[in-house]
Parts: structure tokens; C-alpha cells; sequence
């Protein structure tokens, strides 16, 4: 069922909101509001997504599209139109749709909060551009949840920096979620093979957050120097962890079904499908809980990110507090991993890097590459698109 409102407020949406579950016999059983932040061009895409994570996560689903206009005139005018869908398209929950006109769209707090679900956490979900604090935000302040995606910025890794300037307990970015699989793969290999990693390289495309993340999570997880080597992808195309045994790699060349070879035991083949966004969502719906290994990771490669030209990861960073410098694996949490500590001599430094210091937007990255090697150390400054 769908209800068009124009012109109109708030009360009148949730009268609307109720009138409509009436109608199709639905029950009120949703259990957190998805804020979507948005624009008119975007919003179908970020709708459909959050549409199909609906479906295990019911929920009331509030789309913010900001249409501040062109000319003077619409900017002086507030205007509040919206377009209800309850059951049908809306799938098991509630679907609000509020195009917010002139002077409004600078106030959505004040129109998303009577739309809130009573003593039910809150999501908000920038698909694209999001700002510069998402937790000091005003609809970022009612969130519980707040996810962002880097791979839709201009520069990905740029924004992966601010991200961590400015991190708050509760923020995520999908560039995390898509290295999910990675880590739950990599940490059960080293589950079963109990050895020292030496050294670690990650391989994907260029302009990909996620292939950043992930080296930046095994340098913060296991204290070794990570290798940043670009591919033509998809994605991340293979992960390489040097043990005392050999290597153990994780090779995904058409980004759907990966090989893990690990020393002493036959090849195996692992489903890595390139999840969608829908896929992605659905998965930071199911915690809404502070995500720990997100914020060490981003943290941890802060240094990593702005190596200067001529320093190793390592050196940039330095060794961690309290820890080793060198570390043997051990048993791993699942998606997330462990390292234990043990007296070792210093790792040895990596090969210094001719990358240039600034990160080049999407237009002279190009000319930087060719100028640049095409192995670099982890964390490098050229930024990619999503994994």
C-alpha cells in the first residue's frame, strides 16, 4: 500500500503510517529504524538494498533526500512531501520516503525524530557522500549505528584517514564489512597451522578501501611488515602469509571462488563472492554494538596511510605498545583473529617505497602510477573502488 503526502508534517506521516497497517493487516513487529541519507539520484539503489536486509531485519526504513533547490527562491521555501509504503514493496516492515524542500533539508532531525520506532535502536546509513564528524551529526547523534562507505568518495583513502581522526564508538564503514570473509578465512587457516608469520601481502586493484583495511588489519593483528602489491582485480585478488613453513595464500582471481593453500595440506576452494550492498547491510544489522576490531584497525593505520615517501610501514608506524616485535600466530576469534606476543628480534625493515606523499585524486592518480611501483607498502596513499 502506498500513501502520498505532499506539503505535508510529521503527524500527518505517522497517521498515515498506522491507517496503512490497518488496511493490510500488518502487525508491529519491526525491530529498529534504518535512517537512509541520501539524494534523489541515489536513493533507488540505497532503498532496494536496504529493502532486501528488511527481509531479515525487519525494520522501519526512513529515506532522507535532501532537495535544498537552484534558484533563490527555492531555497527560501520549506516544504515536507513524502510517499508511505507499507507491505508490498515495503517488504516485512515500513518504508517512509521524505523529500526534504528548501530551508528543510537542513533540519531532518527535527522531521526524522517523531518518525523514530519507540525504545528501538536507531541506524543511520550515508550510501554515498556522508560528513565530516558522522557521530556529532544531528541525525548522527540518534544512532546507536552509523555506517559509512569510503569506496564512494573521491579519494577512499583520504576518507578512510578522517574516518579514524574522528572515530566514535559505534561508527563502521562497508569497506570494513567486504573484508569480512577475508578474516574469517585467514584466521581459521591460521587456526590449523600454528607457526610464525613472518611477513604478509596484500593484493588487490587500485582505488579499493577494502584492500587497505585488510592490510592494515593483518599489520595490526600480527606486528609484521604487509606488502601492498596493486592487481587489476576485482577487488582484493589474493592475500600471502609468510610462515616459517611457507607461504599460506588466499588467491581469488575472478572474485567469486578463492584457493587457500596452506603448506602440508592439499589446496581447498573457498566461496569469496563479491557481496552486495544489500548482503553488506544486513550484516551491520545484525550487531549494533561498538565494532572493537574496526576501530583497532583504523587506528593502528593511521601512520601506515601517510607513510612519507622513502619509510617503511613499520618504521612509520613503530612497534606496538607493550608488544613484541615479532609475533607467533596463534588461534584466531573467527572474523577477527589473535596474535601472541613473543621476545624476537626486530622485523626486518621494509623496502623503502617511491610513492608520493600526497594521495592523488582519481584524475592524476593515473599519472602517479606510473611513476609509482607497483608494490608498495601497506596502507599506501593511492585510494580504490569497493571490493
Amino acid at each position: 500500500m502506498n500513501i502520498d503526502l505532499t506539503d505535508t508534517t510529521s503527524a500527518r506521516i505517522n497517521t498515515a503510517l498506522v491507517e496503512g497497517r490497518r488496511t493490510v493487516g500488518a502487525a508491529v513487529g519491526m525491530v529498529l529504524t534504518l535512517v537512509i541519507v541520501t539524494d534523489e539520484g541515489n536513493h533507488y539503489d540505497a532503498l532496494k538494498a536496504a529493502s532486501e536486509a528488511s527481509k531479515e531485519h525487519p525494520s522501519r526504513i526512513l529515506v532522507v533526500i535532501k532537495r535544498p533547490g537552484r534558484s533563490p527562491r527555492e531555497r527560501a521555501g520549506a516544504r515536507l512531501d513524502a510517499e508511505v509504503r507499507v507491505g508490498g514493496e515495503a517488504g516485512n516492515g515500513e518504508t517512509v520516503l521524505l523529500r526534504l524542500h528548501g530551508e528543510l533539508s537542513a533540519h531532518a532531525y527535527s522531521v526524522v525524530l517523531p518518525l523514530l520506532l519507540p525504545d528501538a535502536p536507531v541506524v543511520v546509513w550515508w550510501p554515498d557522500e556522508a560528513p565530516a564528524h558522522p557521530a556529532d551529526d544531528l541525525l548522527g547523534t540518534l544512532a546507536q549505528r552509523r555506517i559509512t562507505d569510503a569506496a564512494a568518495t573521491e579519494d577512499p583513502v583520504a576518507a578512510l584517514v578522517s574516518r579514524a581522526e574522528v572515530y566514535a564508538p559505534g561508527d563502521t564503514d562497508l569497506a570494513w564489512t567486504r573484508v569480512t570473509p577475508w578474516r574469517s578465512v585467514l584466521a581459521a587457516a591460521l587456526d590449523q597451522k600454528h607457526t610464525k608469520v613472518t611477513a604478509a601481502e596484500v593484493e588487490g586493484e587500485e582505488y579499493n578501501p577494502s584492500t587497505e583495511l585488510l592490510a592494515l588489519w593483518l599489520a595490526e593483528r600480527l606486528h609484521v611488515p604487509v606488502g601492498r602489491v596493486v592487481s587489476d582485480g576485482p577487488g582484493i585478488t589474493a592475500v600471502r602469509l609468510t610462515t616459517a613453513d611457507g607461504v599460506i595464500c588466499l588467491d581469488r582471481p575472478d572474485g567469486a571462488l578463492a584457493t587457500l593453500a596452506v603448506p602440508g595440506q592439499p589446496d581447498r576452494h573457498v566461496a569469496l563472492h563479491r557481496r552486495s550492498t544489500a548482503e553488506l547491510i544486513a550484516e551491520e544489522l545484525r550487531r549494533l554494538d561498538p565494532d572493537e576490531a574496526y576501530a583497532g584497525t583504523v587506528r593502528h593505520g593511521l601512520g601506515r596511510l601517510n607513510t612519507p615517501p622513502g619509510t617503511s610501514a613499520a618504521e612509520a608506524a613503530g612497534p606496538p605498545a607493550g608488544a613484541a616485535e615479532s609475533v607467533d600466530a596463534a588461534p584466531g576469534d573467527g572474523a577477527h583473529g589473535t596474535a601472541v606476543a613473543r621476545p624476537a628480534a626486530k622485523a626486518p625493515a621494509r623496502t623503502p617505497r617511491k610513492a608520493p606523499a600526497k594521495a592523488p585524486g582519481r584524475a592524476a592518480g593515473k599519472a602517479a602510477q606510473k611513476k609509482a611501483p607497483r608494490s608498495r607498502s601497506a596502507g599506501g596513499k593511492n585510494g580504490e573502488p569497493p571490493a
